[in-house]
């Protein structure tokens, strides 16, 4: 497969396709007929998921960083530059948003009635907007399709969603546009103040920043990224977007989007201001937010009657795993971080298109209006036991490693708070299995759930790669854990400020790799998974030693005020 990349010349132009083809198919769309938009859109987004597969094999992770750049002056008077870039962390949030769009455009199918040609021209638009987000490496870049995402998101909530939806896009827009603003303003703040001279993203890692500067930057860089997540007590707009939303649009908010926020936190937050992010009141101040989030959202979960209303606040309760193990600072928490973040895109994304399956049977969202469709339905049964395993990380599932290597590395540096948040997949398991309960294994005393359709073909279509990546990634995880491994080590070494050096491990010391550790033995890595070393781990000095031949990596400049 790599030579048939190379012979394509693949790295010279799939950053950019995969980019701009959104857009092609979106003006195709514009122009065809209303009957065959939805295939239109369909076929557009799965060439695109198709090309993005290439990654696997044309990304090597190697140092851990950027790879298959590219960078074109862009408005040179501001240096700000057209320049694209993928690494161990953004290759899979890039592969999960091609694959979670044509899932959601095809999961779309029945549901969309009306307007069809502006709703998938609007879901291409998105796609186009997402994908940016993680390719882009120049700053201003980022930006511009941070705040595109926010254009077609509101058009489709406000558009084709539910009673409120007027009401629960504009309280979407306004949120994500306040957060938006600030960020903006610490962007520019590190243009002019920081002496950074451009909107590289590498100028901004050398930004000369006090420690007070940091702190203050940080707090907006956080706000804007906490609202994307979102982070407790910022949470309030996602149980609205996400219930009036049509379920497309559900998908892809939970898949995707709300991913932009702890992907800005692992990509920007940690190494542009590593001395605030180890300032021990930051931290103290995340892993609460974190813990509080997860354990108030599956309380407030287990009491909603409506289906749709209670994944919604999952989805908080899920990103909160993810935001204690960036902010434990191990390796272990950043990778399990990682991993929640690519789970809950596919099992919070196949439950959101379960229950729009339900909807287009029922009209209904009520969990007291169902019962005993396990017996009506057994494929679809089937699908939703699974999922909703894999949701509250059942072992075998994707859910488990994530939560598994986020909860261990947050013990590592905080016990009590890897602790407090162990108790939310307990809570997990109070709020979904009763709902599996009430849906499939009570009486069928309803005659309307006698007659409940099971799967078609379409449907098995749809949810068959889901629940093979959920039960894949559970049974299988080292090939994602390796690929982002490197890049994740790059982001703690910045944070910790310790620059790559050479090692000085005794060549008598078993099995040492170029990093300078003993085997496939890290401070926090994975080796008790399976498939892994399972001996403990043990250190090599030096400590944090270099990965192979990589150029050392610069700290940021603290200034003392």
């Amino acid at each position: 497969m790599t030579d048939l990349l190379s012979s394509l010349r693949y790295e010279d132009w799939i950053l950019h396709a995969l980019i701009w083809l959104p857009l092609v198919g979106m003006a195709h769309v514009v122009v065809s007929s209303s009957e065959r938009a939805k295939k239109l859109a369909f076929v557009w987004s799965l060439l695109v998921f198709v090309l993005s597969l290439g990654l696997w094999w044309g990304y090597e992770p190697g140092g851990g960083g950027f790879m298959l750049e590219s960078s074109t002056p862009w408005i040179e008077a501001w240096g700000v530059s057209y320049a694209l870039g993928v690494d161990g962390i953004s290759v899979f949030m890039v592969m999960l948003t091609t694959f979670t769009s044509a899932i959601a455009i095809l999961g779309s199918f029945e549901y969309v009635k009306t307007r069809r040609k502006a709703f998938y021209a609007l879901m291409l638009l998105l796609e186009t907007g997402v994908l940016g987000v993680f390719l882009a490496t120049d700053i201003f870049l980022f930006y511009v399709f941070f705040e595109l995402t926010l254009v077609p998101m509101y058009f489709i909530v406000g558009i084709w969603g539910g009673e409120r939806r007027i009401y629960a896009a504009v309280k979407f827009f306004l949120y994500t546009a306040v957060g938006s603003l600030l960020m903006l303003v610490a962007i520019l703040y590190i243009y002019f103040g920081g002496s950074a001279g451009s909107f590289a993203y590498e100028a901004f890692l050398n930004a000369d920043l006090s420690l007070r500067e940091q702190l203050w930057l940080f707090a907006a860089f956080a706000l804007a990224f906490g609202i994307k997540v979102p982070v407790f007590p910022l949470h309030t707009w996602l149980p609205d977007a996400h219930v009036e939303a049509p379920t497309p649009g559900s998908v892809v908010l939970a898949a995707v989007l709300l991913k932009m926020g702890t992907y800005g936190f692992m990509r920007f937050l940690l190494p542009f201001f590593p001395g605030a992010a180890q300032h021990p009141t930051v931290v103290a101040v995340m892993l609460v937010l974190g813990v509080v989030g997860i354990i108030y959202a599956a309380w407030v979960a287990a009491v909603q009657p409506d289906a749709k209303k209670l994944v919604a606040y999952t989805s908080v309760a899920h990103m909160g795993f993810v935001v204690i193990g960036i902010f434990a600072l191990t390796l272990n928490g950043l990778q399990g971080g990682m991993v929640v973040m690519i789970s809950h895109g596919i099992s919070t994304g196949a439950l959101f298109l379960l229950l729009g399956m339900m909807y287009e049977r029922r009209h209904t969202r009520l969990i007291e209006d169902f019962g005993g469709l396990g017996r009506a339905a057994p494929l679809f049964a089937t699908a939703f036991v699974i999922t909703a395993l894999a949701s509250i990380g059942l072992p075998g599932t994707s859910g488990f490693v994530g939560e598994f290597l986020a909860l261990l590395g947050t013990f590592e540096t905080h016990a009590l708070a890897a602790i407090l948040a162990a108790t939310g997949v307990v809570f997990a398991a109070y709020y979904m299995l009763p709902m599996v309960q009430r849906v499939l294994f009570n009486k069928l005393d309803r005659p309307e759930n006698r007659k409940f359709p099971d799967l078609s073909r379409r449907e098995i279509l749809i949810l068959a790669p889901m629940v093979a990546l959920m039960i894949g990634i559970g049974v299988h995880p080292t090939p994602i854990l390796e690929r982002m491994e490197p890049s994740v080590q790059l982001v703690l070494e910045r944070v910790e400020g310790a620059g790559a050096t050479p090692s000085t491990a005794s060549a008598g010391s078993p099995d040492v790799g170029p990093d300078g550790y003993a085997g496939s033995a890290r401070p926090g890595g994975h080796a008790l998974l399976p498939g892994t070393a399972s001996a403990p781990s043990r250190r090599v000095e030096p400590p944090f030693a270099g990965l192979g031949s990589q150029e050392p990596v610069p700290a940021t400049p603290v200034r003392e005020d």
